[in-house]
């Protein structure tokens, strides 16, 4: 399997945050500050309109060295060859999505706090696990909840683990502590006045520890 380097900020587009062409602007703020992943979500648009925007953010993200991923959608990360998918727990096998993407395409899944199904899906093909929410979210408050010492226990596994809910700059580094290679970031990045800025300011985290 083709290996990629999965630490650093991983930045989630919203389409309320970043409405219209507002998601060209706001994911190259957030790259060129530092943003190493970035996955786009965005259920509201059309196939074609979906299509479109991810062609634009593959060109915006691959200028900067990062990645692009897309959220829940195994068959529009294959026609618009982004880099991966995103995967929840109810959107699909995931041996099935491995072969579909190949060796060199990148899966992530939804472990919420299921240390078990993490391994079980690292077995499997995934190429990372994310965990959350960690704090209180506003994208998805109904989120169960993971506690840091799950992320300490994450961060010992041989899978690269991302933390994800109410992460900001305020308490990226209380996370980043626990050892998770990444953290996933929306209004912490995308809600803010200076998406650049705010991308620069957690990933500078990261070099710290």
């Amino acid at each position: 399997m083709l290996h990629h380097d999965l630490s650093g900020l991983y930045a989630i587009t919203d389409p309320q945050l970043l409405p219209g062409k507002k998601v060209f602007s706001g994911v190259r703020a957030a790259v060129s500050g530092g943003a190493r992943i970035i996955q786009y979500r965005n259920k509201l648009n059309s196939r074609s309109e979906q299509l479109k925007e991810v062609a634009e953010l593959r060109k915006i993200t691959h200028d900067y060295g990062a990645l692009l991923l897309v959220n829940d959608d195994l068959q529009l990360c294959i026609d618009a060859d982004a880099d991966g998918v995103h995967l929840g727990r109810s959107d699909g096998d995931i041996a099935v999505a491995r072969v579909a993407l190949g060796a060199e395409k990148i899966l992530g899944v939804t472990c919420h706090s299921d240390l078990h199904y993490a391994n079980e899906c690292s077995i499997l093909g995934a190429n990372y696990c994310a965990f959350g929410r960690v704090f209180t979210s506003k994208t998805k408050a109904s989120a169960p909840p993971c506690k840091l010492s799950t992320l300490k226990e994450a961060a010992q596994a041989n899978y690269p683990s991302v933390a994800i809910g109410g992460i900001d700059h305020s308490n990226a580094a209380k996370v980043i502590a626990c050892g998770v290679d990444m953290v996933a970031v929306i209004h912490g990045l995308f809600g803010q006045d200076d998406v650049r800025q705010a991308a620069t300011q957690i990933s500078r985290l990261f070099i710290q520890e």
